[in-house]
């Protein structure tokens, strides 16, 4: 028994296995130090009252949670935040499916057309960000320009000035960066089921919007999930988009969580509650994804 377990030992610490463990402890101290330990030390923070310089002072337990969780303000935020997510990953995933379906057809000019396509993506998202906040301005902004002199609007409104209209605005410029992620996601995922499937549909008589049901949205319907899934956790930390066009204003309108922990943090100072309100940001995105997890998984286990 004792040779068995000796030999076992060997196989389990000797040779490849040390190496393995060896080649992986940089990339796990990494992850400790940059990922788990600031996790950890926001929660430590989010129990203590700090001053200004974010020192921590004396022990004030889960008081600062029952606050935010009595505040109407606290979720009015994460309701905003909700509706901002579903919203814009709802009419991304809409949209990016038909281009992709459209981007899947063989014509003159396809592939140009996917190249163009990928622009609004592949361009820095601050710089995009930055080119959209002055076609929007109110004053010198090109699509006002555009409305005045085609006559459609004589007075066009301030679009990052009034509540709706900037909160629209924002939805519209990140719903316009994430379409060709999407796409392009969903056009490879489509060219990835057997064409054999489509030949048998035929045959059998079924029409485009059938194959489409049958045998299109089955056979992209784990990449869907996958891709869902990543655009609603971008889309909940959109901070780029929301700060730059507007900072979270008029008002607060278009505050979201993120742009919020940002707010508590670095322009307020509140650092114990900026720091709650990442733990919240940081359980609402786990339930989140662990969700989608068990819905996958299960789909792979029929």
């Amino acid at each position: 028994m004792s040779d068995a377990v000796t030999v076992l030992r060997r196989k389990r610490f000797g040779g490849e296995a040390t190496l393995a463990y060896i080649l992986l402890a940089p990339a796990v101290l990494l992850m400790i130090i940059f990922m788990v330990y600031p996790i950890f030390y926001v929660f430590v923070v989010s129990l203590f009252n700090t001053d200004k310089l974010a020192r921590i002072k004396d022990f004030d337990g889960f008081g600062i949670y029952l606050k935010l969780l009595s505040s109407k303000d606290t979720w009015v935020i994460i309701g905003r935040s909700v509706l901002w997510t579903v919203s814009a990953v709802t009419i991304k995933t809409f949209f990016g499916l038909i281009i992709a379906l459209v981007l899947n057809v063989k014509y003159t000019g396809n592939k140009i057309a996917r190249l163009l396509f990928i622009i609004p993506w592949a361009s820095a998202i601050p710089i995009s960000d930055m080119i959209w906040r002055w076609v929007l301005h109110s004053e010198f902004g090109l699509l006002n320009h555009t409305l005045k002199i085609t006559g459609i609007m004589a007075n066009p409104p301030v679009w990052l000035g009034n509540t709706i209209t900037a909160f629209l605005s924002c939805l519209w410029v990140d719903i316009w960066l994430g379409i060709p992620f999407m796409a392009l996601v969903f056009l490879a995922a489509m060219q990835a089921v057997p064409q054999t499937l489509y030949e048998a549909a035929e045959i059998d008589g079924a029409t485009r919007i059938q194959k489409f049901k049958f045998v299109t949205l089955p056979g992209i319907a784990a990449i869907l999930l996958i891709a869902t899934l990543l655009s609603s956790l971008w889309t909940f930390n959109d901070f780029n988009t929301v700060y730059i066009l507007t900072k979270g204003g008029p008002a607060g309108s278009t505050n979201i969580l993120i742009t919020y922990v940002y707010q508590n943090s670095f322009e307020w100072l509140k650092w114990q509650k900026a720091s709650a309100l990442a733990v919240f940001t940081f359980l609402i995105l786990s339930v989140v994804s662990i969700v989608y997890s068990r819905i996958y998984f299960k789909r792979e286990e029929m």
